[in-house]
C-alpha cells in the first residue's frame, strides 16, 4: 500500500470512530464540553501517531487507548471533574420488567458518575462500547480478571441503586433539598405570620 493511500485508508478509519470516542469520553467525564475538548485531543495525537498504528489492526481499540491516556492526564491534572450536566438528553429507556417508572438516560447518567472512575471506564468499554473483555484489560492495561472484576461490581452497583431507587436525583428535581428549601421558607414565613408570638 502506498503512502497516500494508507493516509486515505487511516482518515477514514479515525473518522468511522469519532462517533464512539464521544460517546467514551462522556462517559468518563460526565460533561459534553469537556469530553469534546478530549475527543479532539485524543484525535490530534492520534493524528500525529499514525505512523505508529498498524493497518489491519483495530481503529477504535486504539484510539480509546489514547483517549483514556489522555483523560488520565488531565484527571491528574484536576481539569475534568465529574460534574453532572443538566443539558444531557431526557430520553426514555424502558426499565425492566416490574420497575415501576421508567429510567431516564440522565438517571443512568448520573448514576454512571457515583461509580469509582475504574469501574465505569471498564463498564463503559464492555457495556456500551462493546469491546470484549481482553480488549477492553488491553486499553486498560490490566488483568482480563481485573476487568471482569470491574464490570461485575459496577453492574451490582447499578442494579443496588435502581432496586433501591436511590438514582442520585437532578438538582431541580431534588426531593431533599426542595424540602429543606421549603422548611425554610416556612420557618422565615412563621414569624411574621405571628408577629405578637
Amino acid at each position: 500500500m502506498d503512502e497516500a493511500t494508507r493516509a486515505r485508508e487511516f482518515k477514514r478509519e479515525l473518522t468511522e470512530v469519532i462517533p464512539h470516542l464521544r460517546a467514551f469520553a462522556r462517559g468518563l467525564c460526565g460533561r459534553p464540553d469537556l469530553a469534546d475538548d478530549l475527543v479532539q485531543e485524543a484525535l490530534m495525537k492520534a493524528w500525529a501517531a499514525q505512523e505508529r498504528f498498524q493497518p489491519g489492526t483495530s481503529m477504535r481499540a486504539w484510539t480509546f487507548v489514547i483517549l483514556r491516556n489522555a483523560y488520565l492526564t488531565d484527571m491528574r491534572r484536576n481539569r475534568f471533574r465529574a460534574d453532572y450536566d443538566e443539558t444531557v438528553a431526557e430520553r426514555v429507556l424502558t426499565a425492566p420488567a416490574g420497575q415501576e417508572s421508567p429510567l431516564h438516560l440522565s438517571d443512568m447518567h448520573r448514576a454512571l458518575l457515583t461509580l469509582p472512575p475504574e469501574r465505569r471506564e471498564a463498564l463503559l468499554l464492555v457495556g456500551a462500547g462493546g469491546f470484549s473483555y481482553e480488549e477492553a484489560a488491553e486499553i486498560c492495561g490490566c488483568a482480563v480478571g481485573t476487568i471482569k472484576s470491574r464490570v461485575g461490581r459496577a453492574r451490582a452497583a447499578l442494579n443496588s441503586m435502581l432496586d433501591e431507587g436511590s438514582i442520585p436525583q437532578r438538582s431541580t428535581d431534588d426531593a431533599v433539598a426542595h424540602n429543606a428549601i421549603m422548611g425554610e421558607l416556612d420557618s422565615m414565613a412563621e414569624p411574621q405570620s405571628n408577629p405578637g408570638g
